[in-house]
């Protein structure tokens, strides 16, 4: 792009533009993508970036890579992966705290690597409650270590941070303005970042292994989860254990009967599901019969279950091989509703209501003044007021709450699941992933193939890829390239670097290396990440043509030191679980500077043994 315009006005023009992102960025007075947009438009009106080129960061590569990410990411969340990687998280860490938090910790690095920050934090944070829930840790001693690793492993790949999508479209920009005889700067590769997200994530992890309950103290009191599902119920209702398979042989008594008379029977535990032949369903009906060959679905305590299954002639299965699906948490669970004065079901007697049948409800328990009961539920009439307990397919859930008989006081995911289609989202993440290390197919186009490939095999629909895309961040992204490519035309970014390098050009590369890091860390405080890098990669690279560094390397530490932000809640990682982590200020600056020193010594220690 070849600007032929007044460098000194357009320098002052662009300059007056970075200072008034920064205040508005601070002061808030306007929202920032309002703010990106503003910019945009004063660009083009002035004509410091030409009107045919204006909008060009809204097609850019960066863009598009963003978009992308977030599409994939909701697929795989739509998969209900994260909920399986708590359980297996879970299993693997045997109960210990520290090794919890070290195995999630360094699995939302590694996720991290190839999606955004903040869908990595949104999918990790019910997995961080579920891990809290099951083992009484604290969410505050769980969730820093994991969002500063998400942070940490961002730096892994060209499409883990925002920072690190824009540094190749810079870098491709400044080969328009570079002096004559320096060689053009070149793309970076899927992984040329890989070195520098491992020593950056080991480093985190190597410290909270070391130093993290000195920095989130010992208490597990702190930021307890609010969802702690288990033993909530379990403390209020007597509804506790796990879900277990039971199968019906020829000579169990049970045989001939029906679910409403087996769940008459004494000491039966509550039964969630049935399978007979090849069908397996949720909340059976009252009426449907159990047969020989018949696999119940049962929840109580271990001992429960197995003297009921050594009563009855039930074969018990501790592992799951038919309901796996049908209680993956992502897709079924346990929830609360109150019964409103204007519903039908008041008066009615539970069994009446038919709402296993009906809605593929099953009601556990009903709440009614100080009292719980849990015996003889179907002879029970519904009274307004009464809070009942249910266990549900969510999407069952939603539907039957919008008939308003009963309103739902339990969060649950709104969103249908498809846990069917694990298989379908990982390969197609595979498979983008593969096109993208290839060479032979640009990273945008590889990441925009396996969105196309979502939404084929119908892990997505339309809707749903449009919705996961977060557009501020995107206007926000858009809005603010332009302006990186107008602080290097408009000969702001040579001007700059001249002026911190009065005086300091005999000073060793590392140091000016660390002086354009601080300055982005600042920066990065104050206009995100996105405006701290599309600033300072232009000056970054006019300062390393200047004492004959590396341009790439330059521009390397500015790109991973936008993202070093562990102490400002400006870091969206960090807005998102301050408040149910319960964080202070005081917490964040303990552990996360720190973490900002470090950070910064480990990359300049990196540029110096790869460049």
């Amino acid at each position: 792009m070849d600007f032929d315009t007044q460098v000194s006005t357009d320098a002052w023009i662009v300059f007056a533009l970075v200072l008034f992102t920064m205040v508005m960025f601070v002061w808030e007075r306007l929202r920032a993508d309002v703010t990106a947009l503003l910019v945009l438009v004063v660009l083009g009106l002035t004509g410091v970036v030409p009107v045919e080129h204006l909008f060009d960061g809204f097609s850019g590569n960066a863009v598009m890579s963003v978009i992308a990410t977030m599409i994939l990411g909701a697929g795989l969340d739509r998969t209900g992966l994260l909920n399986r990687i708590a359980v297996g998280l879970l299993r693997a860490a045997k109960g210990y705290e520290e090794r919890l938090i070290l195995y999630t910790s360094a699995a939302a690095g590694v996720v991290s690597s190839v999606m955004q920050n903040p869908s990595v934090t949104a999918l990790f944070l019910p997995v961080a409650a579920r891990l809290s829930s099951r083992t009484g840790i604290g969410l505050g001693r769980l969730l820093l270590p994991i969002a500063a690793c998400i942070v940490l492993g961002g730096s892994l790949t060209m499409v883990g941070s925002s920072p690190m999508i824009l540094l190749n479209d810079l870098l491709v920009a400044a080969n328009r303005n570079l002096p004559s005889g320096v060689a053009s700067l070149k793309p970076l590769g899927m992984f040329a970042p890989l070195p520098f997200g491992l020593a950056l994530l080991g480093m985190g992890l190597l410290l909270f292994r070391l130093f993290g309950k000195r920095w989130l103290g010992e208490s597990d009191d702190k930021g307890v989860a609010p969802f702690r599902t288990d033993s909530y119920f379990a403390r209020t209702y007597g509804i506790s254990g796990d879900v277990y398979e039971l199968t019906v042989t020829a000579d169990s008594p049970l045989v001939g009967m029906s679910i409403g008379e087996a769940e008459a029977q004494p000491g039966t535990p509550l039964i969630l599901a049935l399978r007979t032949g090849n069908e397996s369903r949720l909340a059976p009906p009252a009426d449907e019969m159990i047969w020989v060959g018949s696999t119940l679905g049962v929840m109580a305590e271990r001992d429960s279950v197995q003297t009921y299954a050594d009563r009855m002639n039930l074969r018990l299965h501790v592992r799951m091989r038919y309901f796996n699906e049908l209680f993956n948490p992502s897709r079924a669970g346990i929830s609360e509703a109150v019964v409103p004065p204007n519903s039908r079901f008041i008066g009615q007697l539970l069994g009446d209501l038919r709402l296993r049948k009906q809605l593929g409800i099953s009601v556990l328990a009903v709440y009614r003044g100080s009292q719980v009961f849990r015996e003889d539920l179907r002879k029970l009439s519904i009274r307004v007021g009464d809070l009942l307990v249910f266990h549900s397919i969510w999407s069952d859930l939603a539907q039957a709450a919008e008939k308003r008989d009963f309103v739902v006081v339990t969060d649950f995911p709104k969103d249908e699941q498809r846990p069917h289609k694990l298989w379908y989202a990982l390969g197609v993440f595979v498979i983008s992933l593969g096109l993208a290390l290839s060479h032979e197919v640009a990273v945008p186009v590889a990441l925009m193939a396996g969105v196309v490939g979502m939404l084929l095999t119908g892990v997505l629909n339309m809707d749903e890829a449009y919705a996961a895309v977060n557009w501020k961040t995107v206007f926000v992204m858009a809005s603010l390239i332009p302006l990186g490519w107008a602080v290097d035309s408009s000969g702001l970014a040579s001007e700059v670097a001249n002026w911190l390098m009065q005086g300091g050009s005999e000073l060793p590369v590392w140091i000016l290396q660390t002086g354009i890091g601080l300055i982005t860390i600042f920066l990065g405080l104050v206009v995100s990440n996105v405006g701290a890098t599309v600033i300072m990669v232009p000056i970054a690279i006019n300062m390393a043509i200047s004492v004959g560094g590396h341009p790439v390397a330059f521009a390397m530490v500015v790109a991973l030191s936008a993202s070093n932000n562990f102490i400002n809640a400006s870091n969206p990682v960090l807005s998102m679980i301050t408040g149910p982590a319960g964080y202070t200020r005081r917490d964040l600056l303990r552990a996360g500077l720190p973490l900002t020193f470090a950070y910064l010594l480990v990359v300049q220690i990196m540029v110096a043994l790869l460049f």
